[in-house]
């Protein structure tokens, strides 16, 4: 049975038993088997014959090759385009059915043949990929034996490279998204390995973070989320998908919010639930299922769910912890020179080990802090240290997110520039005394006018009136 799931690297290597001068050669059909003859030195110096030895005994040249480097492939139906030489080995792509026989190499004319038997390995795979948790999974490999050799063992590596099982018998199991990835059925022939792989797909939310995904005010926001690139919507879909959603579990401890529910429905939408100006990726329909913003904000801080349910029950989860790098200042971020300043640079709990802290302040300054410190103090700034301040996150050579914060920091008042400022000031006082005593004394002089020009309603004559 012809595996038709991923290829597989094709030859694979000698696995040997012999007899006088025949040496066993295992390949898969419809892949590319590698006949590789005993290597000498001086590999260019001799003729070299590929002959094909039928089931009826005849023998009939396949590929030939001069000292001079001249060489050259039988081109009939059966093989045309499928062989090659490289260095002395024989290539053959595409193995057929009717490949499995025997090949026969000769260096130089007298040389002493060897002989080479292509025998059949195939693996198999029940159900064809991509399986949900708790699917059962039946994989099988087999080798063919030879007549006058032993028979070769069998064993499954699993996707760790753990051995699983030997014997012929088909393996089965209950597969879990553990088992997602690369199967190697190993057989092994005096004490020479031979190996193939097999792709088994098990439906799984990707990526498995180890570590939180961290962002900042400066620093763009993805909280990522995706389906395997192989795998279609489609397929997805035939294995009884009910819904997709992303919650949101603030750091709080607040009840969760739900954030986006997926419309089945073509073409596939986000309906949104919570405005918290995340975006859906551009690309939904490859099985990008990331929500991201143009700059996180300490509300980001917390747990992102990313979430598959099917008919079955099956529940497939994403949890992506996000950290808000934030930097605090104190006493704030308006300073006069000479002040002290206290700056902070934290995700809200003490950083891991694997991580480091990296502060860069401004050019023009001239301080120095410990690189790795969250927290320094600067007993008195000046005025060259205000400006752009950043802290930047890194794990592994890699810079994960970084923070900043700008500081105005004002120059410090002079004596010459207090006494400026103090005589100012008692200039403008006087002058306010003076505007006020002027003021006062106009409105004495008109109240005094006011009473010379007073006239009576009922005048009297002057002279003299007898009482």
């Amino acid at each position: 049975m012809r595996n038709v799931f991923h290829p597989v690297f094709l030859l694979l290597a000698a696995l040997t038993s012999f007899t006088g001068a025949l040496e066993v050669i295992y390949a898969q059909l419809g892949e590319t088997a590698t006949i590789k003859p005993p290597e000498i030195d001086d590999f260019l110096g001799h003729y070299v014959y590929w002959q094909l030895e039928d089931r009826a005994n005849d023998v009939k040249t396949l590929a030939w090759r001069n000292p001079l480097g001249g060489s050259g492939t039988f081109s009939d139906d059966r093989w045309k385009g499928r062989l090659s030489l490289s260095r002395d080995s024989l290539i053959i792509k595409d193995v057929q059915e009717t490949d499995f026989e025997t090949f026969v190499f000769k260096r130089g004319p007298s040389g002493t043949p060897t002989k080479y038997k292509l025998l059949k390995f195939t693996v198999s795979v029940t159900p064809s990929s991509p399986l949900l948790p708790g699917d059962s999974l039946t994989l099988s490999c087999s080798a063919q034996t030879l007549q006058g050799h032993k028979d070769p063992q069998i064993q499954w590596l699993n996707p760790s490279g753990e051995k699983i099982k030997k014997g012929p018998a088909p393996l089965t199991l209950k597969v879990t998204s553990q088992d997602s990835g690369q199967w190697i059925c190993v057989v092994t022939n005096d004490k020479k390995e031979n190996k193939a792989k097999v792709s088994v797909t098990v439906l799984d939310l990707s990526p498995g973070l180890l570590r939180p995904q961290y962002t900042s005010k400066s620093w763009p926001l993805t909280v990522p989320c995706s389906l395997p690139a192989h795998i279609s919507w489609q397929q997805i879909k035939a294995k009884g998908l009910q819904e997709v959603h992303w919650h949101f579990v603030p750091e709080s401890g607040r009840t969760p919010q739900r954030l986006f529910s997926l419309s089945l429905k073509d073409p596939l939408t986000w309906e949104k639930d919570q405005n918290r100006e995340l975006r859906s990726a551009a690309d939904l329909q490859k099985g990008n299922l990331s929500l991201t913003r143009s700059r996180g904000n300490e509300e980001d801080q917390g747990d992102y769910v990313c979430t598959m349910k099917f008919k079955n029950g099956v529940l497939l989860n994403r949890t992506v912890h996000v950290k808000v790098l934030q930097i605090t200042s104190s006493p704030g971020t308006d300073l006069i020179s000479g002040q002290q300043l206290n700056l902070t640079c934290s995700v809200g709990h003490p950083t891991p080990s694997d991580l480091q802290l990296k502060w860069v302040p401004p050019e023009q300054s001239s301080l120095t802090p410990d690189r790795h410190l969250a927290h320094f103090t600067v007993p008195e700034v000046g005025t060259a240290d205000g400006g752009k301040w950043r802290c930047e996150l890194w794990q592994s050579g890699a810079l994960l997110t970084s923070a900043e914060i700008t500081l105005k920091i004002e120059p410090k008042l002079s004596l010459w520039m207090l006494v400026v400022i103090c005589g100012a000031a008692v200039i403008v006082i006087l002058l306010l005394i003076l505007a006020f005593i002027l003021y006062r004394r106009r409105q004495q002089r008109m109240t005094h006018l006011s009473r010379r020009l007073c006239k009576c309603k009922t005048p009297k004559p002057r002279g003299f009136y007898r009482t």
